[in-house]
């Protein structure tokens, strides 16, 4: 059962996607089953937080280069009886049936600890591209009377879930949410789950063949069993507003949703706000502060308990209340100016075999290197999605954080269906994160080139996450200034127009053949009133290399001299708000092959161990000087 929500103009936009301007005019609510397509079907609100079993933990796997679980060898498709995803267990077929024949038998395939990329349970996949077999056999809990949902925290890229033999649904999209109701597919004892994973990008993927960055494919965050109520909250949003308020939509699905009395309480600030929901089940209600609120901050980044309440379900979560908003060239929270202290991260951890597990501790260690190795405020996730284990963590540690959707380089901006699977990301990204106070901007791409279809397709995008959330701004990572000479550049591209927050990437001083005296001579000019981050900049260093004299590329004394040379040209851009330099920590790329990388993409300030090059130091005690210049 699905909610009716909001029309926002960029669904309708969708289909017309050559003939219409930038952003179309509001549609009709009779559209209403266009932007149903879009929505994840249950959202599960704060799911993390819920009622329910894991199922993480060991897995059988089954690689399948060939896809011969799912057509024969004339590629005519299976059966759903015939495929891996059969409800049969082959060990005791065989021994009723010794003249049967299966080419699979995922009841004794290897194991291995999901959640993680396939990347990490053997050597041999360490290049593997493809489509892989997961089967987990495990009993259910009691439903008495309740609903049943599995939910996945992420498969990357594409996902067919079997249960019990039955296909129960699919999900496009590595990097976000996506449940299902099983209440009425589950049995009492050994339900047999098996989901196909295929990690294979297309020119119309979101994002293409093409990256910078590791392939990890695989189930790579949690699988739960989360149990509700018949009729439960499905999605809640609660925020403060500029005018000074705290407001909340709640949202319920299930067959009592309408005329149904919902309270949100905030105990320690004695905060109760009360309401019904409509015949849509839906309620939207609101309270001015209370005096004593201490608005989340990266220097105070208070988190309140928060509780809603609605029939028979109740949701319990830690929220913190502030303001984001952009005056003239700054970026401005809770009232005042603020610079953007930060620095980009891809999805990995700490060591030499990264794996994509993402746990709280490996989460905090990570952001701990921002918020007291750097004296960091902000964290780019690049550049996609990441983890609510750690959008959670930047909630608690108290670090800014941009939010982004795999837009990346090339995509195939003329097709719809490649711009419905961008929308369907986007909105499962900001429906699961937009109660993180953490989160504050959301961005729809990065270096991507300009053209009409492209400014289509990501305005699109601008306006569905404005529609879906207007407490936080908007940005791209753009790498389209024009240069007007060696060292005068300016800012042309046409999306800045529908942007919150320009995104530049500025490589001066590594790519092309300008020298460390040309970046800190190179002047920049802005045709927006608007503030401007360097969402990336940064120089490829081996740590432990050293070449003080010569400085040569990949030695931490270049590094450490191009960093200083980018910090003093960026001292002298008026509009400049912030930056997130590229990036942490060096993290796994294929791209990568030279002596100094060999898959690694070396530009990290840390090592992939962890080890701080000479960098790094440039950049703390310069985010050092300009927290004190508060």
């Amino acid at each position: 059962m699905r909610r009716n929500r909001p029309v926002f103009a960029s669904i309708i936009a969708t289909l017309m996607l050559a003939a219409t301007p930038l952003y179309a005019a509001p549609a009709s609510p009779a559209d209403n089953a266009a932007y149903a397509a879009l929505v994840p079907a249950y959202v599960l609100v704060n799911a993390d937080r819920r009622e329910g079993v894991s199922l993480s933990g060991p897995w059988h796997y089954s690689v399948d280069p060939y896809r011969d679980g799912q057509a024969d060898f004339l590629g005519r498709p299976f059966k759903v009886s015939q495929t891996r995803g059969a409800d049969i267990n082959v060990e005791q077929a065989s021994r009723d049936n010794p003249n049967a024949l299966y080419e699979y038998d995922l009841g004794r395939a290897p194991l291995a600890d999901i959640p993680g990329s396939w990347i990490g349970y053997d050597p041999q996949l360490r290049y593997y591209n493809g489509l892989m077999w997961y089967q987990k056999r495990f009993d259910a809990p009691a439903a008495d009377g309740k609903r049943i949902f599995l939910r996945f925290g992420a498969a990357d890229y594409r996902a067919t879930v079997y249960l019990n033999g039955q296909v129960i649904g699919e999900h496009e999209g590595g990097f976000t949410p996506f449940a299902f109701d099983v209440t009425d597919k589950l049995r009492a004892k050994d339900n047999n789950l098996v989901v196909a994973v295929d990690s294979t990008r297309t020119p119309d993927t979101i994002p293409p063949t093409v990256t910078d960055w590791e392939t990890y494919g695989g189930i790579t965050r949690d699988v739960t069993l989360v149990t509700t109520p018949q009729t439960y909250i499905d999605d809640d949003f609660i925020r403060l507003t500029k005018d000074g308020r705290i407001a909340a939509d709640v949202a319920l699905e299930g067959a009592d949703k309408a005329d149904q009395a919902v309270e949100v309480s905030v105990p320690a600030l004695k905060l109760m706000l009360k309401g019904t929901t409509g015949a849509d089940g839906r309620v939207s209600l609101s309270a001015k502060a209370p005096a004593g609120l201490k608005r989340w901050s990266p220097d105070t980044p208070t988190l309140y308990d928060v509780r809603v309440t609605a029939g028979a379900d109740s949701l319990s979560d830690r929220i913190g209340f502030r303001t984001i908003e952009v005056k003239g060239s700054q970026i401005i929270l809770n009232g005042k100016p603020l610079f953007l202290r930060g620095i980009s991260l891809h999805e990995e951890e700490f060591g030499p075999d990264p794996s994509r597990r993402i746990t709280p501790e490996a989460s905090r260690a990570l952001l701990t290197e921002i918020k007291t190795g750097l004296h960091g405020n902000f964290v780019r996730l690049a550049h996609y999605p990441h983890s609510e284990v750690t959008t959670r963590m930047a909630d608690e540690l108290g670090l800014l954080v941009w939010s982004e959707i795999p837009v990346y380089w090339s995509a195939n901006f003329t097709r719809p269906e490649t711009l419905q699977a961008a929308q369907k990301m986007i909105a499962e990204n900001i429906l699961r994160d937009r109660n993180r106070a953490a989160v504050v901007i959301w961005s729809v791409g990065n270096e991507t080139p300009i053209s009409d279809a492209r400014n289509h397709f990501l305005g699109t995008l601008a306006q569905e996450a404005h529609d879906l959330d207007g407490s936080r701004l908007i940005s791209a990572a753009l790498n389209t200034a024009t240069s007007n000479g060696p060292n005068d550049i300016s800012i042309k591209d046409p999306l800045a127009a529908y942007l919150d927050v320009i995104g530049i990437n500025t490589y001066n001083g590594w790519y092309g053949n300008g020298t460390l005296e040309d970046v800190r001579k190179t002047v920049w000019h802005s045709d927006y009133d608007k503030p401007m981050i360097f969402s990336e900049f940064g120089a490829g260093a081996k740590y432990g290399y050293h070449d003080p004299a010569q400085q040569h590329r990949f030695s931490e004394d270049y590094q450490a001299s191009y960093y200083k040379a980018t910090l003093e040209m960026a001292d002298h851009i008026p509009f400049l708000a912030g930056m997130s330099p590229w990036i942490l920590k060096d993290f796994r790329s294929p791209r990568r092959q030279n002596t100094w990388q060999q898959g690694w993409n070396r530009k990290g300030l840390l090592s992939e161990t962890g080890q701080r090059k000479q960098a790094f130091f440039v950049l703390g005690d310069y985010y050092q000087k300009k927290a004190g210049e508060k």
